[in-house]
């Protein structure tokens, strides 16, 4: 790699001020409804999963086993999830969004989206695509 090839040590920090912007905006909007992001983002896991035992929104989540369950907890107080009987195994639990929880995942996909085009609105809609374009392959997905 040569000088004029290496990383402007700025960027990582460009990376990070955008992130922690989206973020900032995801929390404002997100705010209307006292959902916290990570509960939002359990929410949508389990909205697109119909059903699934606990152990496996902590995987999906990446999170420890406790804390899914605290998430849970918040989500089930608010009537947006239901713990019932696994089927195939009545030791286990099933976590099951409720049509209220459907509902509200639609609603906060709306606003993230929203939010998340306020903060790029700086970009011309070339831009936008090219920066989506660059983050999906450094992150490996397809977003």
């Amino acid at each position: 790699m040569t000088r004029d090839e290496e990383l402007d040590p700025a960027t990582g920090d460009l990376v990070m001020a955008l992130a922690r912007r989206v973020r900032r905006a995801h929390v404002e909007a997100l705010a209307d409804w006292d959902v916290t992001p990570g509960q939002a983002r359990a929410l949508r896991v389990l909205a697109g999963a119909d059903a699934m035992r606990p152990s496996d929104l902590a995987e999906a989540l990446r999170i420890a086993p406790r804390s899914a369950t605290e998430v849970v907890d918040a989500l089930e107080e608010r009537g947006w999830v239901r713990r019932e009987p696994d089927p195939t195994d009545r030791r286990a639990t099933r976590l099951v969004p409720t049509e209220d929880g459907r509902r509200l995942v639609v609603r906060i996909d709306d606003v993230r989206r929203e939010a998340s085009q306020r903060v790029l609105d700086v970009l011309t809609p070339t831009q936008r695509r090219t920066l989506h374009e660059i983050l999906a392959v450094v992150v490996g997905e397809d977003l």
